[in-house]
């Protein structure tokens, strides 16, 4: 029976309980600091822990076993000091609420993205599981969810999924439901050398501009998105407000991380925008049929019609596999994003310091901060001057 003690000179209860030693066979006495001076709430937490030691000894302390004796006795101190119950969520619940505040904050793209992983991670867990406590929820089913996800889509969707989740049960510690996120601790996939995106050449971005003659606006979200390194939810999105032709700038808000982004504009953009017709609507967009699509996805599947056209990826078939929806998709190693990736590759290549290129292509690092405060937007200029103009037509 275990029991509860004060110390001399000592403020806190202590809890003098049993735990069962599997090697010696015997039981092992324990006499532990509840961390409070409430007598009736030392009460509670020594028995909460009186009852885990013998579910312990019995065979029975599974980690949801402890986890919900742990969330019982803590909620029984909270109820005896507070006069409340603590509150509480269901795994389905907790997330169903979380993706409600998120369809508020996040762009409508990104919530149908979050909704999607959700409402697949509750389908995996099952209804009964989706029904328990946030705080039953453990790494090591994130960790299952993960690797099936990896089998039935991609590493990289998998990856995803962790992502989400950390930001989803993140913000229930916020909240004070969990102590720690089941998420947080569950490790990403390493991506295999194979499924590496990878950056143009020169010549494949030049036989991509030619894939683009009949398409004027593709061929200048290309310019874009290589001479901004951005991407390409966010260039679809343009208006003339962001452009300052007076200065030689473009100015936006990236709608992934939040980050005001001022650039020059190089010559190869301002030649295109100077064969854009004048608009006098400041709202009005760059890329007005690119701005209409609902979903990046599908500005990314023109794209990939145009890498088809260039000759840079193969057609794909539209014959079913037998597999289904359990089978992953194979993951290309060239895509719109791959512009971002040759930004940096020439940037580098033309001499600079990662930190240009960071800065150009918005990616930051705690340990650039720290050593740079602020690059000018002539800085900038003067770094971006010294990329290829891949408008100019050599040899095809």
């Amino acid at each position: 029976m275990a029991s509860i003690h004060k110390q001399a000179g000592k403020p806190n209860w202590f809890c003098a309980f049993r735990i069962w030693n599997k090697e010696t066979g015997k039981w092992k006495p324990v006499f532990r600091s509840t961390k409070t001076s409430d007598k009736k709430q030392a009460r509670k937490i020594c028995d909460a822990w009186e009852s885990a030691a013998q579910e312990a000894h019995n065979g029975k302390l599974s980690a949801d076993a402890a986890r919900d004796i742990i969330a019982r006795g803590v909620s029984d101190v909270y109820r005896a000091g507070n006069l409340e119950t603590l509150e509480s969520a269901t795994i389905k619940s907790w997330c169903e609420k979380w993706l409600q505040t998120k369809s508020i904050e996040a762009s409508e793209g990104t919530h149908v993205r979050y909704r999607g992983l959700i409402e697949r991670f509750i389908a995996w867990l099952r209804e009964a599981k989706a029904k328990r406590d946030v705080s039953m929820l453990q790494a090591s089913e994130i960790g299952a969810f993960r690797d099936y996800e990896a089998k039935a889509r991609s590493t990289a969707s998998a990856n995803m999924g962790v992502k989400v989740l950390r930001i989803c049960f993140g913000e229930a510690v916020r909240q004070g439901l969990l102590a720690v996120s089941p998420a947080a601790r569950v490790k990403l996939i390493k991506l295999s050398k194979e499924s590496k995106r990878r950056d143009f050449t020169l010549a494949e971005i030049k036989r991509i501009l030619r894939a683009c003659a009949d398409n004027q606006e593709w061929r200048g979200l290309v310019l874009f998105g290589l001479y901004l390194g951005q991407r390409l939810g966010d260039l679809a999105k343009l208006t003339w407000r962001a452009v300052n032709l007076g200065t030689g700038e473009i100015a936006f808000t990236a709608r992934k991380t939040g980050r005001r982004i001022i650039l020059p504009l190089v010559q190869p953009l301002s030649d295109y925008l100077a064969s854009l017709p004048a608009s006098d609507n400041p709202d009005a967009y760059i890329f007005p049929n690119a701005a209409k699509q609902k979903f990046v996805a599908s500005l990314s599947n023109q794209f990939r019609e145009i890498l088809v056209e260039a000759g840079l990826v193969a057609p794909r078939k539209h014959v079913k596999s037998g597999a289904g929806h359990t089978r992953a998709r194979a993951v290309s190693e060239i895509s719109f994003h791959s512009l971002r990736h040759s930004a940096v590759t020439m940037l580098k290549a033309s001499g600079l310091s990662d930190v240009f290129a960071r800065e150009i292509v918005g990616h930051e690092t705690a340990a650039i901060s720290r050593h740079y405060t602020h690059l000018s937007t002539d800085d900038l200029r003067n770094a971006m001057q010294r990329l290829p103009d891949v408008t100019e037509e050599t040899d095809k």
